[in-house]
């Protein structure tokens, strides 16, 4: 099992960080810092500052139990945007194709309706039509941006999505643009990668975007997995502030690999292939064709471990933060079943009303359902400034973690 948490300074140089810090070089815990001679000078930690109620003294934890935070600069979140397919799928149109039901679909997951990309759709321009909502919002243009994270499992082409997104945006300046790997646990991670980039590397302004097209590897003939997914983008601008400003306190990622044979959808070989044989060829070459298989998933077994294993990644969070349960504003789950919310927040001692839930609307949409119930909760006005939000992703690998995030 791996497990990671914290913040890092990579000892690369930066001409956007125009601080100097002149306090002397330290390294805390993990990560590493500037070689003797280098100006920038930073202190390592793997947790940031606290909000506002940390430093009035709400925090369970004292400030002498953390470890001291990067002071170069902060990071925080200014805007979100979100975007779906056209159609839209109920259940009742479910039920004309498999064995089901609206409401053996509603009762055991919550869910009544997704989207799924068809017609002139793609993956790709609902991750544009997403990032530009949330530039738009932060009063940031594209020439400004510096890095954009495409955090997705189903890219349109197998080297990657996030070049063409950062192109359609229009970042003339050429910014650098990758893909992340994480399924439902993707948004998170892509979170926690855009502050270490602006912490350790001086970026200023980080397109972070969650977006999956699952719809393409379900098989609509199996009713435990063709109910629960849909296709949707949702994106968060990550900025540079002052660390006095910081808007992300702490954070938890764990991955366990020997959960994967409970959710995969694993590479086989293709059929056509096996019944041509090697065509005479020896040892096996040329390669055979490969494509991916539908989603396979144990829902009894991701049920248990998300029950188990989120409860404890926020708690773990909120400690780095140093911060109580009772600081939580909001809870923001990945959407991928009204049981799990329901169950984490009730282990969590958090109210319904402090539970952000969209899925009845749009099922379960992998590394886009955290960025998309985001910006629902930020435009119609349940999400405020100042707000603090504790977020979960969980999912495929199996990964799971956490961030606890100021809005604004």
């Amino acid at each position: 099992m791996a497990n990671a948490s914290g913040f890092f300074t990579p000892s690369i140089p930066s001409l956007r960080l125009r601080r100097r810090i002149q306090s002397p070089i330290e390294i805390y815990r993990t990560g590493f810092c500037s070689p003797e001679g280098f100006s920038l000078r930073v202190f390592c930690s793997n947790t940031a500052q606290g909000s506002d109620k940390l430093a009035s003294g709400s925090g369970a934890s004292s400030s002498e139990s953390r470890a001291p935070r990067l002071v170069s600069q902060g990071c925080k979140l200014v805007g979100c945007g979100s975007a779906v397919p056209t159609l839209k799928v109920s259940n009742d149109d479910l039920a004309k194709i498999v064995d089901t039901s609206d409401e053996w679909i509603s009762v055991r997951t919550g869910i009544r309706n997704r989207r799924v990309l068809s017609g002139k759709d793609s993956l790709t321009t609902l991750a544009v039509e997403a990032g530009r909502k949330a530039l738009q919002m932060s009063q940031v243009d594209p020439d400004d941006v510096d890095l954009v994270l495409m955090c997705t499992s189903t890219p349109e082409d197998l080297f990657g999505s996030a070049p063409q997104i950062q192109k359609a945006l229009g970042c003339k300046s050429n910014p650098l643009a990758y893909d992340i790997t994480a399924a439902c646990s993707g948004f998170v991670l892509g979170l926690v990668s855009a502050a270490c980039h602006i912490r350790g590397a001086g970026f200023q302004n980080v397109l972070v975007i969650g977006a999956d097209a699952l719809s393409q590897y379900v098989d609509w003939t199996d009713r435990g997995t063709c109910i629960i997914f849909g296709d949707a983008a949702g994106a968060v601008l990550v900025q540079a502030c002052d660390s006095k400003e910081d808007g992300l306190f702490g954070f938890d990622l764990h991955s366990d690999g020997d959960g994967q044979r409970h959710l995969n959808a694993t590479i086989k070989e293709n059929e056509i292939d096996n019944a041509l044989g090697s065509n005479g060829s020896v040892l096996d070459f040329p390669p055979k064709r490969s494509s991916y298989s539908c989603i396979k998933m144990n829902g009894n077994e991701v049920f248990r471990f998300a029950v188990r294993s989120v409860p404890h990644s926020i708690e773990s969070a909120l400690e780095k933060a140093g911060l109580p349960r009772s600081s939580i504003d909001w809870l923001l789950l990945h959407q991928a079943n009204q049981r799990i919310i329901d169950a984490v927040a009730t282990r969590l001692e958090v109210p319904p009303e402090q539970v952000i839930s969209n899925l009845a609307n749009y099922g379960n949409t992998s590394a886009a359902s955290i960025p998309l119930a985001l910006d629902e909760a930020v435009r119609s006005g349940k999400v405020k400034a100042g707000h603090t939000i504790a977020a979960a992703g969980f999912g495929a690998g199996l990964t799971w973690g956490s961030a606890i995030v100021r809005w604004r």
